[in-house]
């Protein structure tokens, strides 16, 4: 299959707007310069015209920018689409990453932020070739960090979260504490 190599250049570039989306939309793999959006456009065009599902893996090291291109795939999708939810659907999927990102996520020596969890994200699309929802399911949490921790590195963000509120009435039940106070940290 096709590869794309990026690089994270940790700020934000002017190459990822509509007018570039306009610009790889309907065009061949090489005619342009290598991109995000023209493997997304090689994989909306093959759907579209084998009639068959596509998938996109997006891997890197933490900080190498996995959600982020995830992110600019889901717009491209939303706007050649031109789906109903128009380009927002990204936003729509990913409002749930505070959320997971609260449970498998956490400080390493690298990343104050590191998701240690995977993600499939599957796409659906209408007979038109629409998108009408998606589903995001994570999978190869790392358990290891609930009971064990490198040197410099934390536990999941969640549990510093609980133990921040566990004066809650809601949490006091969970008898947490401050989280220094627990030996599995």
């Amino acid at each position: 299959g096709i590869i794309l190599v990026a690089i994270n250049p940790y700020k934000q570039l002017p190459i990822y707007g509509d007018a570039i989306i306009h610009a790889y939309s309907g065009q061949n793999m090489g005619d342009m310069d290598p991109h995000i959006f023209a493997v997304a456009e090689e994989a909306y065009k093959q759907m579209a015209r084998n009639n068959k599902n596509q998938s996109i893996i997006v891997s890197g090291e933490s900080g190498a920018g996995k959600t982020v291109s995830a992110r600019y795939t889901m717009r491209y999708f939303a706007t050649v689409s031109k789906s109903s939810s128009n380009a927002h659907v990204e936003d729509k999927v990913l409002a749930s990453n505070p959320i997971t990102e609260a449970v498998g996520n956490a400080k390493t020596t690298r990343n104050d932020n590191s998701s240690r969890f995977g993600k499939y994200t599957e796409i659906s699309f209408d007979w038109n070739y629409q998108i009408i929802g998606a589903n995001m399911r994570t999978y190869l949490l790392e358990k290891s960090r609930v009971v064990f921790q490198v040197e410099n590195e934390r536990n999941y963000h969640i549990f510093y979260q609980l133990c921040a509120s566990a004066m809650q009435p809601e949490y006091e039940h969970l008898k947490l504490g401050r989280s220094q106070e627990n030996n599995w940290l």
